[in-house]
């Protein structure tokens, strides 16, 4: 996954101004990953943003509606960019097993080296995800946004594991179900692990949460 050129797409709906169109909206997505990581979602905002970039706070207006969907932004980024990883990593796979046990790895360990990928740091966005992502949806507004599109990159990861699974067992009645919970659970456990170790049996071993996850899924297949 090194020196990838692929362009990723974001759905035009969560930015006023592509980012990808400009260095200063470029900048801004990089540094406000490493302002999310630094303080947190709730602690970050645009006027915080700005001074970081040395711009006024009127400008990430321009590229972005509010920090919500600057956040889905971020999400969704991470997302499409997961299913490229998946794509590449199954692809000279035949075995469906070996593809799920692949893709559960990819979809349960936090990235752990930079892949140097156009001017976004992975490392640091895959630990926002884990902690912040969850965010995006737990919001009253996530009906409307949903129907917008707003969250199709995760839809069309969870599919695709989805259709793995059911190459496996095309019996089973839960394949979603099955995929955005190993997902969530996850990213609860490492969250756990950082800062509430007594609701995991995970505190130094991160490897233990890919090897649950794939247990979990493969005792209910066939």
């Amino acid at each position: 996954m090194e020196n990838l050129s692929l362009n990723i797409e974001v759905s035009p709906e969560l930015y006023s101004k592509n980012p990808d169109s400009s260095e200063l909206g470029q900048s801004l997505v990089s540094k406000s990953i490493e302002l999310i990581s630094e303080i947190g979602f709730e602690a970050f905002t645009f006027k915080k943003l700005g001074v970081l970039v040395n711009s006024p706070e009127s400008s990430v207006y321009r590229y972005f509606k509010n920090k919500h969907t600057l956040l889905v932004y971020l999400t969704s980024w991470y997302w499409t960019w997961t299913e490229y990883r998946l794509l590449f990593a199954t692809a000279n796979i035949d075995s469906p097993k070996e593809r799920l046990k692949k893709s559960i790895e990819i979809l349960t360990k936090p990235v752990l080296t930079d892949d140097s990928f156009s001017y976004i740091n992975e490392v640091l966005l895959s630990e926002i995800i884990f902690s912040e992502s969850i965010k995006t949806y737990h919001t009253r507004y996530v009906d409307e946004e949903n129907k917008k599109g707003w969250f199709k990159a995760y839809k069309k990861v969870v599919q695709r594991v989805s259709d793995i699974v059911l190459e496996i067992d095309p019996d089973f009645q839960f394949p979603h179900m099955l995929v955005s919970t190993i997902i969530e659970g996850a990213h609860q456990q490492h969250y756990f692990s950082e800062h509430i170790p007594a609701l995991t049996d995970i505190t130094k071993n991160k490897e233990g949460i890919t090897k649950f996850y794939t247990q979990l899924i493969f005792n209910n297949l066939k």
